[in-house]
């Protein structure tokens, strides 16, 4: 009798361990997040992998590969599929950034990382996030993990350089959307010309709380207007970011169009996008 309690109460937690690590992606995914998009050449040695809203990119090196972002779980065939189609190995990357630690940037890390065994490298403020699956969140946390939680071999601080062969992608702390999105400034280069890239994380507001309202993240007001004051001073030849829509991906390029770098230096776009989510921003503090 006593060993069949003990076996019960062993099953018991085994199975709540397991419904603790559940996963359950928002019921709102949006269609596009996991529709296909054809890879394509950026810029020198920077491809996007993504789909057709969020954005993956490849930082390729003679010493390996750079992902930043990896979409949701379901992404993970899909940009394994578009980086061997470039003719490159899925299993040269070695390093693992993103720009946030949401579900639909960090969906497919966990499985790219056993696949690959690369190095996971996050914002340290973003550390606890990831490390629970997204459950800590102070936007869209909850009961049950939104990703396959996992943990980083490197926390990365502001100003932070990562380096893998000759490129070295410095890390802007830009906090507010999560309490360590990010964005990687570098220089990529082709025949003609270098160019200096920035992947910017965008502040957009996650939330619909007053900002005085989340004791979770008392500071998310003073980290807006941070970084919105930050990524104005930013100097840059090509911007990117976090999700297509946000860069106007789908204007500049269209799938199987000539490699065109130029397309992408669009220093006004990314000064009208900063002032509608510094407006959004302002709207917000004033309707409290």
């Amino acid at each position: 009798m006593l060993k069949t309690l003990i076996l019960f109460i062993n099953l018991s937690i085994l199975c709540f361990e397991a419904l603790a690590q559940q996963v359950i992606e928002p019921k709102s995914t949006p269609r596009e997040w996991s529709t296909p998009y054809p890879p394509f050449q950026i810029a020198g040695n920077l491809y996007y992998v993504g789909t057709y809203d969020l954005a993956c990119y490849l930082i390729t090196t003679p010493e390996g590969s750079i992902l930043i972002n990896t979409g949701l779980a379901s992404s993970q065939p899909l940009i394994k599929a578009s980086i061997e189609s470039l003719g490159f190995q899925f299993s040269a990357i070695k390093i693992l950034l993103t720009t946030q630690a949401h579900y639909d940037h960090l969906g497919a890390m966990a499985a790219i990382k056993k696949i690959t065994r690369a190095q996971m490298m996050i914002n340290a403020k973003d550390a606890a996030v990831l490390e629970d699956g997204g459950k800590s969140d102070y936007a869209l946390g909850g009961q049950t993990s939104t990703f396959e939680p996992l943990q980083a071999e490197r926390l990365l601080q502001d100003g932070d350089t990562v380096t893998l062969g000759d490129m070295q992608l410095v890390m802007l702390d830009h906090p507010g959307h999560t309490k360590g999105s990010c964005s990687f400034l570098f220089n990529v280069k082709d025949d003609q010309r270098t160019y200096r890239v920035l992947i910017a994380n965008m502040p957009t507001i996650v939330t619909d709380k007053d900002f005085t309202q989340i004791p979770e993240y008392p500071d998310i007001a003073k980290d807006y207007a941070y970084t919105l004051n930050e990524m104005k001073k930013l100097s840059f030849d090509i911007w990117l970011s976090s999700h297509t829509s946000q860069f106007s991906l789908h204007s500049k390029h269209k799938p199987n169009q000539s490699y065109n770098p130029a397309v992408f230096i669009d220093q006004k776009g990314y000064q009208a996008a900063i002032n509608n989510l510094q407006k959004e921003f302002l709207s917000k503090r004033k309707a409290k």
